[in-house]
């Protein structure tokens, strides 16, 4: 196995992604839907609904962003460290290039 062949990460686990992928679809389709928050009631502080309620899309959709990133990024930690830890994975010296 040369450098560029040695794994970098573990086997996935397709859980995680498609969780990801369904936040991600619901955060990019809800602004879509307008007749879903196109009206006027209820008002907030005499700012019809349908300003006030993508004021709050906003900050919704960062939150759901945020909650997916963290998903992504502890699997790919999960698959780097299951890497780390295979007893018979192969490590190669930087030095010289030689797998020890």
């Amino acid at each position: 196995m040369s450098i560029s062949e040695a794994p970098t990460r573990g086997p996935a686990r397709p859980m995680p992604y498609v969780i990801a992928g369904i936040l991600l679809a619901v955060a990019i389709i809800a602004p879509l839907v307008v007749p879903l928050y196109a009206r006027i009631d209820p008002k907030l502080f005499g700012m019809p609904f349908f300003y006030w309620y993508q004021i709050l899309s906003v900050f919704i959709e960062a939150f759901i962003l945020w909650i997916t990133y963290l998903i992504v990024i502890r699997e790919d930690n999960r698959r780097r460290a299951a890497v780390r830890t295979l007893p018979d994975a192969p490590t190669v010296d930087t030095t010289t290039g030689v797998q020890k």
